[in-house]
């Protein structure tokens, strides 16, 4: 299913806001995410004026998730919605449609960040690639948007969730510094990002990544052919890549035959770890936050093609000590 265009997801995010008895206003705000990219954001910004609920946990692919009956009514429920893009939630695009008729419904990428911006899908020039995440410096757009949403029917909370919004955007720059300063410690030609599909070009991107190279484009509906494994097992070879990558929400067989491939052409290659790509890790690991998981993603890529990570900022001091995390 192709994203629908920007100024039509912005619609969505315009949806009416009918004023709420006094007595609502004492009630934390029921809000509903696709994704838990989203939802941390939210958590991170709401304290006591909301409670912030993931649709999706993790392992699971938004990409071809469909909505089942008690989806359905869970998003009907909540007091806002929150997704990243149909390009993304693709299967879900006609439920969020439909909701937005009567709640607000709101497309943070549409929302936060503008065209100019925006990557293209490697496959189709046009089409934004709604992997924004990968790059702090962008996500950390979405603070404000998901913020504003909340005040807009909490009011009261304007003071307190605003501080927060500052608070943690800059946990997220000093994020995106630390990421690009640990990936620029690998070396040059070794720079290159192989991954199972094209979720990480805004990784590339932002953090100085050479290339970046998938088997699977963005949408993950259809399997990799034996072409394109080759073809990337081609790319694999003549740039002497060291490393792959596996997903932690696409099985990893195509990385397994890319490897298999490579070396029987008599090239040596290993897989580096598994991403975090579509979605992030179990509640209550490093991994099942936004910040540990661009953290563990740098860590990981940078420690497998050679780098060493940089030692943490001081902005990330308090998150570090939370998890138990060596500066």
């Amino acid at each position: 299913m192709r994203s629908v265009p920007l100024l039509a997801t912005l619609a969505l995010a315009t949806t009416f806001v009918a004023p709420q008895p006094a007595a609502a206003q004492n009630e934390p705000l029921r809000v509903l995410t696709t994704v838990e990219m989203i939802a941390d954001v939210g958590r991170n910004i709401a304290g006591s004026c909301a409670e912030v609920e993931a649709l999706l946990g993790p392992g699971v692919d938004p990409h071809d998730y469909i909505a089942t009956a008690s989806d359905v009514a869970q998003l009907g429920a909540a007091d806002l919605i929150l997704y990243v893009d149909f390009a993304l939630e693709e299967q879900l695009a006609a439920v969020l449609e439909r909701l937005s008729a009567r709640l607000p419904t709101i497309g943070v990428l549409a929302a936060a960040i503008g065209p100019a911006d925006l990557l293209d899908d490697p496959a189709e020039a046009g089409q934004a690639d709604p992997h924004v995440w990968m790059d702090a410096s962008l996500w950390a757009r979405i603070a404000p948007v998901i913020g504003d949403a909340i005040i807009e029917q909490r009011p009261a909370c304007a003071e307190a969730i605003n501080a927060r919004v500052d608070a943690y955007t800059v946990q997220l720059q000093a994020l995106y510094d630390w990421a690009g300063e640990s990936i620029a410690t690998i070396p040059q030609g070794q720079r290159r990002l192989v991954t199972a599909h094209d979720a990480f070009e805004y990784f590339a991107s932002a953090y100085g990544m050479e290339a970046s190279e998938a088997i699977e484009g963005i949408s993950t509906a259809s399997e990799a052919s034996i072409g394109d494994i080759r073809e990337v097992a081609d790319y694999v070879i003549d740039n002497n890549v060291a490393a792959v990558f596996v997903e932690t929400t696409i099985s990893p067989r195509t990385i397994e035959a890319l490897v298999q491939e490579v070396r029987a052409r008599g090239s040596r290659i290993e897989i580096g770890g598994a991403l975090y790509s579509d979605a992030m890790g179990e509640r209550g690991t490093v991994g099942g936050t936004y910040i540990g998981m661009i953290y563990e993603n740098a860590m990981l890529i940078t420690q497998a093609l050679g780098g060493t990570p940089a030692p943490l900022p001081e902005a990330l001091a308090d998150w570090a000590r939370e998890w138990n995390i060596a500066q």
